[in-house]
């Protein structure tokens, strides 16, 4: 199946004309904000809209640094069938006396930020409004990390998913949770009878044993389908009574189990993944995508690359290449697109750099697919929300770079456990220079070694309060380059 097949050309052609003539009087950007679970979709968001709301430093978003941005402002989001993103509860979170990390995504949502600014250029200047200033809209759409797996699952029969889901599930850090799983599919005839009662008994063990996975792994896994995780209100649908086989020499029989799966598994990617494209993912113009690339760091090879390969099927999803006006009507493409590790704030800025060059090995592939088509891509390491400062500890007779901040209650380093209150100063590790000589070494170092340490920690406190008795916009490393990058194109 292509992606083309999804959607048909005359119903897309006409929704991106519609779009465009919407767009028309005030232009509209749809950034989607994309990322495995974890990797912090709510958090990117929330500080991302509080920033600009809150005239926070973004040194680097050029039209804010020139001041010609006058203001910018929330507004009814465009689609009123989908949900609002919960700015205000998860700012309150990161704003409280005692701040929390926000929940994670758990369902598709919207907002809309509009921009008046003073266009750079000479002739929008001397277009502009009456009023003084053009417009711009910011239209943010989040959804889970889940759906983000599915995606692949539009180029990849019930054959080929099935093969993919039982070689992960046999990998050495799966087949414990996977163990009885693997034993009921042994003992079934896949050719037989289908029996309802043995449909439901395998569902629920691949949903177990997913969840048991994702438990093992809450940071890495790309293990699906993500509505087996997160089911909303398919729970007990038969939309979600499926799990793999092993493959078949012939086509099975009418009334048989694996073809029962296979409709099952074609029904899952008709009703629940094909909407989801057409209707939210087709229609954006510009896509960041986060990664938790610290954490597959600490887990290894297999995990650094399971993220890799987990990048390069995501941009198969993407519509990448060049907007222009004709395009803007009848099929609009995704022409800027960034890869950000987050979480730089859990390591020293010397090392920044190490990380952004390895999110650029990582997505090299994506990277490469996505500029052949005509897109612009920037790898980036951010920190949405600053949790730490830096500072240099003595040892010996040396001072040591290290990360001030504290540490969330239960983690620990080096047997130590923290309380969630003490502040700290660790030393993280440094990464190499070299992303492929960084790769190359854990591909060969011994199990259980680490050369990064990172723990969670706790938002930063924002005691001082603005002279309108609003909580100042949260401390952030690159968020501003990522925005210039993004959009800043959109208000000169």
């Amino acid at each position: 199946m292509k992606f083309s097949d999804i959607i048909d050309p005359a119903t897309d052609a006409m929704r991106s004309a519609g779009l465009f003539a919407t767009d028309f009087n005030t232009p509209a950007v749809r950034l989607g904000v994309t990322g495995l679970s974890r990797a912090g979709k709510t958090v990117f968001i929330t500080s991302l809209v509080r920033n600009l709301i809150g005239d926070g430093r973004l040194p680097f978003f050029a039209a804010h640094a020139d001041g010609r941005i006058h203001r910018v402002y929330l507004e009814p989001q465009p689609d009123d069938a989908i949900p609002r993103f919960a700015y205000e509860d998860h700012l309150a979170l990161l704003s409280a006396p005692e701040p929390h990390w926000p929940d994670g995504t758990r369902r598709i949502s919207q907002l809309r930020l509009t921009f008046e600014y003073t266009p750079k250029g000479f002739i929008r200047r001397t277009l502009q409004p009456a009023l003084g200033f053009s417009r711009l809209h910011l239209d943010i759409v989040d959804y889970p990390g889940e759906w983000l797996i599915d995606l692949a699952l539009l180029e990849q029969s019930y054959a080929q998913w099935s093969q993919q889901a039982l070689a992960d599930a046999a990998q050495p850090q799966r087949t414990a949770h996977a163990r009885d799983l693997q034993a009921f599919i042994t003992a079934l005839d896949p050719r037989g009878p289908l029996d309802e009662a043995v449909a439901q008994q395998g569902a629920r063990l691949f949903r177990a044993y997913l969840a048991a996975a994702r438990a093992a792994e809450p940071q890495l896994s790309t293990l699906g389908p993500g509505r087996f995780l997160m089911p909303g209100d398919l729970d007990g649908s038969p939309l979600l009574t499926f799990f793999p086989l092993p493959p078949l020499s012939a086509t099975p029989p009418r009334g048989s189990l694996a073809l029962a799966m296979m409709r099952r598994y074609d029904s899952y990617v008709s009703h629940v993944v094909k909407p989801f494209f057409r209707d939210h993912f087709s229609r954006l113009d510009r896509q960041i995508v986060l990664l938790d690339a610290l954490s597959a760091l600490n887990h290894g090879p297999s995990a650094l690359n399971e993220l890799s390969a987990a990048m390069t099927n995501v941009l198969t999803a993407f519509r990448p290449g060049v907007n222009t006006w004709l395009s803007s009507i009848f099929r609009r493409r995704v022409d800027r697109i960034v890869f950000a590790a987050t979480k730089a704030d859990h390591l020293h800025q010397s090392s920044h750099a190490a990380l952004e060059a390895l999110v650029g090995v990582l997505t090299d592939k994506a990277q490469r697919r996505a500029a052949f088509a005509g897109a612009s891509v920037k790898p980036l390491a951010l920190a949405a929300v600053r949790a730490t400062r830096e500072g240099e500890v003595k040892s010996g007779r040396e001072m040591v770079p290290c990360i001030i901040g504290t540490p969330e209650a239960g983690e620990s380093v080096a047997g130590v456990q923290f309380d969630g209150k003490t502040e700290t100063a660790l030393f993280p590790g440094d990464l190499p220079a070299d992303a492929k000589v960084l790769l190359d070494t854990m591909a060969t170092k011994v199990a259980g070694a680490e050369d990064v340490r990172t723990v969670r920690f706790r938002p930063p406190r924002l005691e001082r309060e603005t002279a309108g008795g609003l909580k100042p916009a949260p401390p952030h490393i690159r968020l501003d380059r990522a925005l210039e990058f993004l959009i800043g194109d959109k208000l000169v």
